[in-house]
């Protein structure tokens, strides 16, 4: 099929999207794209797994003693490659500059969980070079995280936000979001009580991951839009039916840079069902069978509240669904696959938005 470059005015997503911005750009350079009304793609952070190399040495080996190859000594199985170090992952991270953020969700079901390894990346990322400096302070590959359930327990919500933003975080994406003042809440804690947030005074190394002084970071830690100097997003991911019930409302609350249909969990809440309310099984694998025609009906849902109050729409793109989206109306890709086709998937991204 032949690709059509698609421009956002094509799709008809600009809005009014537009706020007073200050004079240079933006230390966060996503910032820079939304403001501009152009299409944002992002990359997985990659992982600790062990990279290429000949994984058929044992059986190279038994298919050669099998044919009677002229060896007295069995041929050597090909030693696996020792696992990435945060430096070689650094650098694979950064090796794709045409990526405009870098995603990572290993804390969405607790910090504990991921904050350590995530520490450790964003080190060797500083070390790698993360960091321009010429001719202004700018990040390379702001970060995105998932933070947990806000919901549940709101001061631990500030507890956990804080803890992220310290580690150098730019983005913080609020899961399973069911209501507008679940959405308040984090981005009060996200916010430093001068700014008339919840975020404690302490900021841990989080300057040395921004490139700035502790005086000048926590001028620019603030939320924008809500201030046009600030460096932190906010986005947020709807994936339940109370969720898309409060879609609206959620959309209107001032400080969302981007709304998300969780379109993977989503495609666990839509399920088809008998004539009883039986749920109808694959024959195949024997699980449940999604109900296609629903689970795209809350997509949609989504997106028409993300048009009708003006806030850009993201999705989990993959390469068989980006052209689809972004004409539908999708201005910000999640690209969770990782290696070659996350990189196929990004460069298909950039080119059916007219992203050079």
């Amino acid at each position: 099929m032949r690709r059509v470059p698609v421009t956002l005015a094509t799709v008809g997503i600009l809005g009014s999207f537009a706020l007073a911005q200050p004079a240079g750009p933006h230390l966060n350079p996503v910032i820079d794209l939304l403001a501009a009304h152009k299409a944002v793609f992002g990359l997985a952070t990659p992982s600790a797994g062990r990279g290429g190399g000949n994984r058929g040495g044992g059986r190279a080996a038994g298919a050669a003693g099998a044919t009677g190859a002229a060896t007295s000594a069995a041929v050597p199985a090909t030693p696996p490659p020792a696992p990435k170090t945060p430096l070689d992952l650094a650098k694979e991270a950064l090796s794709h500059p045409e990526s405009d953020y870098l995603f990572n969700g290993s804390m969405e079901y607790g910090v504990d969980r991921g904050l350590a390894q995530f520490t450790e990346l964003h080190d060797a990322m500083v070390e790698a070079g993360s960091i321009l400096t010429k001719p202004t302070v700018r990040l390379k590959a702001p970060l995105a995280v998932k933070t947990p359930k806000i919901a549940p327990d709101p001061a631990m919500a500030i507890t956990n936000i804080s803890r992220q933003l310290n580690s150098g975080v730019s983005i913080v994406i609020f899961v399973g979001v069911e209501s507008a003042d679940e959405v308040r809440q984090g981005i009060a804690a996200m916010r430093f009580k001068s700014n008339g947030g919840t975020r404690p005074d302490d900021i841990g190394s989080a300057p040395k991951y921004w490139g700035l002084s502790e005086q000048e970071y926590r001028k620019r830690a603030d939320v924008w839009p809500l201030n046009p100097n600030g460096e932190l997003l906010v986005w947020v991911i709807v994936e339940s039916k109370p969720g898309l019930a409060q879609v609206r409302e959620i959309a209107q609350v001032k400080g969302i840079s981007v709304i998300l249909p969780g379109a993977g969990t989503l495609g666990g809440v839509f399920r088809k069902v008998d004539a009883d309310g039986k749920p109808v099984l694959d024959p195949n694998t024997g699980r449940g069978m999604r109900d296609d025609v629903a689970w795209e009906g809350a997509i949609q849902q989504v997106l028409a509240a993300c048009k009708e109050f003006n806030v850009p729409c993201g999705y989990p793109i993959t390469s068989d669904d980006v052209e689809m989206r972004v004409k539908q109306g999708f201005r910000m890709g999640v690209i969770q696959a990782q290696g070659d086709a996350g990189v196929q998937t990004l460069a298909l991204a950039r080119a059916v938005t007219g992203r050079k």
